[in-house]
């Protein structure tokens, strides 16, 4: 259950949120003492926010239009 509370939560943050966290691992991850331990939880934390990010990017890459030269609509290719 507590997988199911943790991507509803992960869904909530912006790109922009995720981002900030990930910076905060990576400094996590450049601490001198850090444990092996700490350093695998603090990666793996970060791949998943990295898989939301890109996950985030396609989402609206998909539904990204670009006006045509006659001035309608078209989906983004």
């Amino acid at each position: 259950m507590a997988k199911k509370d943790e991507k509803a939560e992960e869904r909530k943050l912006s790109v922009e949120e995720a981002f900030a966290q990930i910076e905060e691992k990576i400094e996590a991850l450049e601490a001198d003492d850090i444990t092996l331990e700490d350093s695998f939880k603090e990666y793996q934390e970060g791949m998943k926010l990295l898989k939301l990010c890109h996950e985030a990017i396609e989402e609206v890459e998909q539904k990204v239009q670009k006006i045509a030269e006659d001035g309608s609509l078209e989906d983004f290719e």
